[in-house]
């Protein structure tokens, strides 16, 4: 059954040191494009996270919005630098004697110059950790993947019914198609006897050649059972057990539009015509709902 591309999905998790929440956001989008938002310090988890994403959405525009709020404050070191504060108090020292001067560089001032001390994160096994961010995402992915079944089966349900509605109308003109000759003949042996009045003279084989040739020109048939044949394939794809590809519908709605284009400007008769706008207004809707298909 296909899907949609548009949806949202949430997901949260603790392990006990941390809440994680997971939004995942998803539009249209005629490529693949994931992006994440996450606290910088779990970055090395990003790849694996789109990853999983990817397992459940294959194309169209993801954000990925991954909060961390810490429970323990065991989450930060402090690191002293002792080699870059040996440097900083020789060279304090040296500059001392250099100027004349009588205070030495005390504790204070050598724990704020830059870079002596620092808060780093105290990162866990990054394995680990990783694991345990996957818990929302899968969860969020899961939500979102609920979502776009749903909508996947209202555009489903439309598809459907715009594809019957053109089926419906291509049987019209179908049989309206054998009538469009006769008329046209029965039309012109009426012209020719305005212009010519009863003198003119034109023979009966001379009529049906012409007809032969406007019936050639004006001929539909193939149009009209290609197009039907597009309309099967339409269900066949949207009834697929596996995960349809909107790219195909996508290039089939092209085709349709193709087909409907060639028997629209075969047409000789406006009844035809309007049908066939009628057509072409079903695939256009047809089209702009594919552009939601995955």
């Amino acid at each position: 059954m296909i899907k949609s591309m548009t949806g949202f999905g949430r997901g949260e998790h603790s392990d006990g040191k941390r809440n994680m929440i997971c939004e995942i956001r998803a539009v249209n989008h005629r490529y693949s494009d994931i992006a994440v938002k996450m606290p910088r310090k779990y970055s090395f988890s990003e790849e694996r996270i789109k990853r999983v994403v990817k397992e459940t959405v294959r194309r169209g525009k993801v954000e990925v919005s991954l909060q961390v709020e810490n429970l323990t404050e065991n989450d930060n070191n402090i690191r002293l630098n002792t080699m870059v504060a040996r440097q900083y108090y020789e060279n304090l020292v040296q500059l001392k004697e250099e100027l004349g001067l009588k205070e030495s560089p005390t504790l204070s001032l050598m724990a704020s110059l830059p870079d002596v001390m620092k808060v780093v994160a105290d990162v866990e096994d990054e394995e680990e950790l990783t694991s345990q961010i996957l818990i929302p995402v899968k969860l969020a992915c899961e939500k979102l993947d609920e979502m776009r079944r749903q909508e996947g089966e209202k555009l489903a349900e439309d598809l459907m019914m715009r594809g019957q509605t053109i089926r419906e109308l291509a049987r019209e003109i179908d049989e309206m198609a054998p009538k469009v000759v006769k008329e046209y003949v029965e039309k012109m042996k009426e012209r020719i006897k305005e212009l010519l009045g009863n003198e003119g003279n034109i023979s009966e084989e001379r009529i049906l050649t012409e007809a032969a040739i406007f019936a050639d020109k004006s001929n539909i048939t193939e149009e009209l059972v290609r197009l039907d044949s597009h309309m099967i394939q339409l269900v066949r794809i949207i009834g697929e057990t596996g995960d349809p590809d909107g790219k195909r519908l996508d290039f089939l709605v092209q085709e349709m539009n193709r087909e409907a284009n060639t028997i629209g400007s075969k047409a000789n008769h406006i009844d035809i015509t309007n049908k066939m706008l009628m057509i072409k207004s079903e695939i256009e809707k047809i089209r702009e709902q594919v552009q939601n298909v995955e």
